[in-house]
C-alpha cells in the first residue's frame, strides 16, 4: 500500500504573503498585475488580497511569508481526469501508429473495454496504490482541485470501487476532488448488443445505489458513435436530473451528434472535447452557461486534425476550459503546464485564455467558481508561487516544470521554492 503523507502535517500557510507578483486576472480584488501585492490567509482561507502598501492594520503583526517577488496564480483545477484505472494501453498507441484508427482499436476489443478489465481485475488498494503517483505528480505541478471520473467499472460493484478510491485520494493528498459517474462509458462485454438494457441498469441501479452512498458529484455520459445514442444519453440525464446530480458529456469528439445541444437544454456544467461541435451547439452552450472542456493531450496523441472551433467559442463567449483528460488510452499526459502550452500551440489560445482555462474556467466546470479557480476573499487558500518573471513563461516553456511552491488548502503542501525557511 503506498505510503501518503498527512496534509494536517504540512506547514500551516495562515499570514501575510507578500513580495508577490499577482498574475494578471488571478484576482477579483483588483489586485491583479500587482507587482508587490500581499495575500493575507487566517485559519486556511483568503481574507485579504491587495497591494502590500495597503495592509490593513490588523495584520501588521501577522507572520510573514516573503514570496521574494515569486509570480503567483490561482491553484489549478484538472476539470477532465480519468485517474483511476488499472493496466495500461501502450500497445494501442503502437496499434495507431502503424495505421489502426480510433474505430478500428475500439472495434478489435482495445479502448476502453481493454481497461474495463484490468480495472475490474485490480481491488481496490491496488487501484489507489496506481492513482497516488499520477495524482502527486499532478499536484506537483499546482493542481489544487481535480476531477475524477469512473467509467472503467462498468457494473455498480467496479464503479463503486473506482469512486471509492477517488474519494480516498481527496482525503489521502488533502485536495479537493469532485467525483463524476461515467457508467455510460462503453458497454460492457455481458451487455453485448444490449446497450438500452445497460442504460437501464446505469439509471436504475448504479447511479441511484452510487449517489446513496455519496460516491457521485457529477454524471457524465460518452455520447458518440462507437458509444451512446442521444437518445440513451438523454435517458441518463433524466435520471440524474431525478436524483438532483448535474451532468457533463462527452460530445463531438469523433462527429457531430448535436450532443452539446443536448446537454445544454439539461443545463450541464461542460461538454468536452467538442472538436466536431457545431454553430448551434455553441449557441445552446452560451444560453446555458455550460463551459467548453478542451482536451490537446487527446487532440495530440490520436493524431487528430479536426480543430475545436476556437474562434466561435470565443466569439461566442462560451467559457473555455483546458484539462489533461489524463486516461491510459488516449491521453497519457501527467503535465497540466504541457496542456497549457498545447491549449496555445494547438488550438490557438491566448496565454491570458490558457490560464483561464486552468483556472476559473475549469472550477466553473466543476461547479467550483464560488471557492476555486480565483485569488478571493472568502475562498479557502489554493494558489501557486512560481520562480517566474513572466506569466506567459507558463506556456512558454515545453517540457520545463519549475520548482513551484503550492498553497493549498490553506497549508503549503509543496515546497519547491523553499518558502517555509523564509517565514519572517
Amino acid at each position: 500500500m503506498q505510503t501518503v503523507s498527512s496534509s494536517h502535517l504540512w506547514p500551516s500557510a495562515d499570514g501575510v504573503w507578500h513580495q508577490l507578483h499577482l498574475a494578471p486576472e488571478a484576482s477579483q480584488a483588483g489586485a491583479a498585475g500587482l507587482f508587490d501585492a500581499a495575500i493575507v490567509v487566517e485559519q486556511g482561507r483568503i481574507v485579504w488580497v491587495g497591494a502590500y502598501a495597503d495592509l490593513p492594520a490588523p495584520y501588521q503583526q501577522e507572520i510573514r511569508h516573503n514570496a521574494q517577488g515569486a509570480l503567483v496564480t490561482p491553484g489549478w483545477v484538472d476539470c477532465h481526469t480519468h485517474l483511476v484505472y488499472g493496466g495500461q494501453r501502450a500497445n494501442e498507441f503502437a496499434m495507431r501508429l502503424a495505421g489502426a484508427s480510433y474505430e478500428e482499436v475500439s472495434r478489435a476489443g482495445g479502448g476502453i473495454v481493454s481497461s474495463v478489465k484490468a480495472t475490474r481485475a485490480a481491488s481496490e488498494e491496488e487501484l489507489f496504490d496506481a492513482a497516488v503517483p499520477r495524482l502527486q505528480a499532478l499536484l506537483a505541478e499546482g493542481v489544487c482541485a481535480i476531477e475524477i471520473k469512473s467509467g472503467y467499472g462498468l457494473s455498480l460493484e467496479h464503479e463503486r470501487k473506482q469512486l471509492r478510491v477517488a474519494r480516498r485520494l481527496g482525503q489521502a493528498l488533502g485536495v479537493t476532488v469532485r467525483t463524476t459517474f461515467l457508467g455510460a462509458h462503453a458497454l460492457p462485454p455481458e451487455y453485448a448488443g444490449r446497450s438500452d438494457d445497460y442504460i437501464r441498469l446505469v439509471c436504475d441501479d448504479m447511479m441511484p445505489a452510487l449517489a446513496a452512498e455519496g460516491l457521485v458529484d457529477a454524471v457524465d455520459v460518452f455520447c458518440e458513435t462507437i458509444g451512446f445514442t442521444l437518445a440513451q444519453t438523454e435517458h441518463v440525464f433524466q435520471a440524474a436530473q431525478a436524483l438532483g446530480l448535474p451532468v457533463k458529456l462527452h460530445a463531438e469528439q469523433l462527429s457531430d451528434m448535436g450532443g452539446s445541444a443536448l446537454a445544454a437544454r439539461y443545463g450541464a456544467l461542460s461538454c468536452d472535447h467538442i472538436e466536431h461541435l457545431s454553430a448551434q451547439g455553441i449557441a445552446a452552450m452560451r444560453q446555458a452557461g455550460t463551459v467548453a472542456v478542451l482536451l490537446p493531450g487527446a487532440y495530440f496523441t490520436l493524431r487528430d486534425d479536426h480543430l475545436p472551433p476556437i474562434a466561435a467559442l470565443r466569439a461566442a463567449g462560451v467559457p473555455m476550459a483546458v484539462s489533461t483528460d489524463h486516461n491510459p488510452g488516449t491521453s497519457p499526459t501527467l503535465s497540466l503546464l504541457l496542456m497549457l502550452n498545447m491549449a496555445c500551440t494547438l488550438f490557438r489560445l491566448t496565454v491570458p485564455e490558457a490560464l483561464a482555462g486552468v483556472t476559473r474556467h475549469a472550477a466553473q466546470a466543476l461547479g467550483l467558481q464560488a471557492t476555486h479557480g480565483s485569488i478571493a476573499v472568502g475562498c479557502p487558500a489554493n494558489f501557486v508561487l512560481w520562480p517566474l518573471s513572466d506569466v506567459s513563461e507558463l506556456a512558454y516553456w515545453l517540457g520545463q516544470r519549475p520548482s513551484c511552491s503550492v498553497v493549498r488548502q490553506g497549508r503549503l503542501a509543496v515546497d519547491g521554492m523553499a518558502l517555509h525557511q523564509r517565514a519572517t
